[in-house]
């Protein structure tokens, strides 16, 4: 397991990576980590593990049972869980980012009271219901509807690539609260709980990210009560703001440790078989070409950690990091899918086949470019950011 982190990192994040790959190899062996993937599996065990070790609680402040806002810390446990499951990774995600983060920075008082305690203590985890049939990138243009009746909000309508929702407490849904032309003004988010009346999950097949599956979501006439608008009374019309700025910017660098995890593993798992496999009466990794080829995945590697907690680094002090934050998202993703696919070539046919690790680091790869805003996103995003006319 690749050892260059820990060359560069103070002393807690040492020990938070040290404690984290000793738990990875205690409770998420190889063949186990397979087994959830065939079999589309949540570990719900290894994830009450993470809670009692307080992973959940560094995105929570002390007053809510959390240890503290830790970003950097938190990019380091999704890196470490990444780079053996993204079953576990992506759950952690849910709990620690889609709960903890977002009710702490745009979630009311009350909110705050009663949700985040269960994000240290329990795990309780959030889906985002923000992408529909005909919507993207263009969140604004969401067609599923809330409206306010005495004390409670009825939505309708349906949600897509609601990751995790079938093992979420809460779907964290952005609805169209006003009028149709009033775009950014009318718009809310708003907690559903998987299992209120009316709401319906239908699983979708995908490639890769086994194990807490992706869902549709059809919302008929279900309601929940008014103090579920996230911000409270404060949220209704309020959803673009609450959405839009740290939240995404966070969300951008999630989506860069799991790639940068992701991409770990495959360079630890391909400079291993290269020193194992013998051809032509030597190790393959004596022959020249793979010798560059392992060199230049461990350089892209490299570049890629730097970006990665460089951003990090600005995100945890708030600064101004939406250009940063693009930037990673963008280099870090294309960057880890190339190194893959690299390190997949190294390892031959056996890359290609389920014995191996390879092809799954393969397929949950793949969708790192389009996850939390596609690479064509973050590169208007860095064009409009840096001012460049139009």
């Amino acid at each position: 397991m690749s050892d260059l982190p820990q060359r560069h990192e103070p002393e807690h994040l040492v020990m938070l990576r040290e404690t984290l790959r000793r738990f990875v190899e205690r409770e998420m062996p190889r063949d186990r980590v397979k087994q959830w993937d065939r079999q589309e599996q949540f570990p719900v065990a290894v994830h009450r593990g993470l809670v009692e070790l307080g992973l959940t609680g560094l995105t929570v402040d002390e007053e809510y049972g959390g240890s503290g806002r830790d970003i950097t810390a938190m990019v380091v446990a999704i890196e470490e869980l990444s780079a053996r499951s993204m079953a576990v990774a992506c759950a952690y995600i849910q709990s620690a980012c889609y709960a903890g983060l977002n009710i702490s920075d745009v979630g009311s008082d009350e909110q705050k009271r009663t949700l985040l305690p269960r994000v240290a203590t329990e795990g309780l985890m959030f889906s985002y219901g923000f992408s529909e049939p005909d919507v993207g990138a263009d969140v604004a243009s969401v067609r599923t509807t809330a409206l306010r009746r005495d004390d409670s909000v009825i939505i309708d309508g349906n949600k897509r690539f609601c990751s995790g929702a079938g093992i979420a407490q809460y779907i964290y849904v952005l609805a169209r609260t006003g009028k149709v032309e009033e775009r950014y003004r009318n718009l809310s988010l708003i907690l559903v709980p998987t299992d209120a009346p009316g709401l319906t999950l239908q699983p979708q097949e995908t490639l890769g990210l086994k194990g807490g599956g992706t869902f549709d979501v059809t919302f008929n006439q279900v309601a929940v009560p008014a103090s579920n608008v996230v911000g409270g009374d404060a949220g209704w019309n309020d959803g673009w703001l609450r959405l839009v700025g740290p939240g995404l910017d966070i969300e951008k660098l999630e989506v860069a440790a799991m790639a940068l995890g992701i991409s770990r593993a495959a360079v630890d798992d391909a400079w291993l078989y290269a020193q194992q496999r013998q051809q032509f009466g030597k190790p393959i990794c004596a022959i020249q070409s793979i010798r560059h080829m392992l060199a230049e995945v461990k350089t892209r590697w490299e570049a890629c950690r730097l970006m990665t907690y460089h951003a990090a680094g600005l995100v945890a002090q708030r600064q101004p990091a939406a250009v940063d934050t693009a930037m990673t998202k963008l280099f870090v993703c294309d960057t880890a899918r190339d190194i893959v696919l690299i390190c997949q070539q190294i390892m031959g046919a056996y890359g290609y086949v389920g014995d191996f690790d390879m092809e799954r680091y393969v397929r949950d790869i793949l969708v790192m470019p389009i996850l939390g805003g596609s690479s064509a996103i973050q590169k208007n995003n860095i064009a409009n950011r840096l001012g460049l006319p139009r």
